[in-house]
């Protein structure tokens, strides 16, 4: 145990030392006052790991827009389906929704072909949720570790954690419902035993809780940031320093309502910290640990940097090739915590996905 905790240490106090504006010794550090583009869990405000929340939207709230002169004269539908992008929803279920009367345009019931008006305000009243708890599915699991208080799993590239607007089954609480039988209820019907989550087409690492106690330990070591987690990327570029840390603040993009972005403008804080381990032409391989767990965070932050990740279908490089890879090539790779029973440091590694490691050696080839 204290050989295991001092090396841990050592290593994270290395980490936490990247700090500066511009060290010479190939760190670097950036803050959000530097965009260069503009643009920009577990529990409480911290809860959702970086990359973590899928949409910042639940299922059965209110999402509401109001129209900029530039939008007007949209099909409805289609305004609603783009701003609503996040939740996961696709335009056949807006117009359902607009067909039920869950969207209003200034207050009133419309038509999925209406025209969108500047200054109109539209809202939408998204269903609530099925409950997850009365239908468990046989779907496999990559099972890394299990006992009577937590399952680290680690879960495909595609799969939705737990159910939210248009995905009410086919996710990963289903599975853990149909293989566990026992998980903690912190998290309510659509979310038990989730202490953490990441995005659908991020793959890797995540630990849900049996019971719980083992709940409430758990999110009480995200706070504390005593949660290891560690990322892989492919980004656009060459990254030029060989290790950094991006201090920078995230919150939902004022341009765009269903994106997020680096801002001064209500957001909270952020850190990031990265370490090059493969530089190509055009492309760089990135080992990224999270201070905090920001929505989108690991995206959000790489884009500030203009380095976004390969495959990025909201935060990334229009146009660019994707290298095969059908999603961002972001993969939660490390996942360590204290058991919550025994305190024991545990920690779990799995390699990249298949998709990734072909990219990855295309491009070796293509540089000889």
């Amino acid at each position: 145990m204290g050989g295991l905790d001092e090396k841990k240490d050592a290593a994270r106090d290395d980490l936490m030392s990247w700090d500066g504006d511009e060290a010479g010794d190939g760190h670097a550090a950036w803050s959000g006052e530097e965009a260069r583009d503009g643009d920009g869990d577990w529990d409480g405000d911290e809860a959702w790991d970086g990359d973590e929340a899928g949409s910042g939207y639940e299922a059965g709230g209110l999402m509401s827009w109001t129209v900029d002169p530039a939008e007007a004269g949209r099909r409805l539908d289609r305004y609603v389906t783009e701003c609503a992008g996040a939740a996961g929803v696709s335009r056949t279920q807006v117009q359902e929704w607009i067909r039920a009367g869950r969207v209003t345009v200034n207050g009133r019931i419309s038509k999925p072909n209406a025209k969108t008006a500047p200054g109109d305000v539209i809202e939408l009243r998204l269903p609530p949720p099925e409950p997850a708890g009365t239908e468990p599915e046989p779907i496999p699991l990559d099972i890394v570790y299990e006992d009577a208080d937590v399952i680290v799993v680690n879960k495909p590239r595609g799969m939705v954690v737990h159910p939210a607007a248009g995905h009410p089954r086919g996710t990963l609480v289903n599975a853990l419902l149909y293989h566990c039988k026992d998980l903690s209820g912190i998290g309510g019907v659509t979310r038990p035993g989730i202490v953490h989550r990441i995005d659908r087409d991020t793959s890797g690492l995540l630990v849900a809780a049996k019971n719980d106690p083992a709940h409430a330990s758990l999110s009480e070591q995200l706070k504390a940031h005593a949660v290891e987690r560690r990322y892989v990327a492919l980004c656009h570029g060459t990254v030029p320093h060989d290790r950094g840390t991006i201090d920078a603040p995230i919150g939902r993009d004022e341009r765009d309502r269903k994106k997020f972005a680096v801002t001064t403008r209500g957001g909270k804080r952020a850190v990031t910290r990265f370490r090059v381990l493969e530089r190509f032409r055009e492309h760089t391989l990135v080992e990224l640990e999270l201070e905090t767990g920001r929505t989108h965070q690991i995206r959000v932050h790489m884009r500030h940097i203009g380095h976004p990740l390969v495959g990025d279908p909201v935060y990334g490089k229009r146009g660019a090739d994707s290298l095969g890879i059908a999603g961002q090539a972001l993969h939660a790779g490390v996942l360590g915590f204290r058991h919550p029973r025994t305190g024991e440091w545990m920690i779990f590694r799995r390699p990249m996905p298949e998709d990734m490691a072909r990219a990855l050696e295309r491009l070796r080839r293509a540089e000889g």
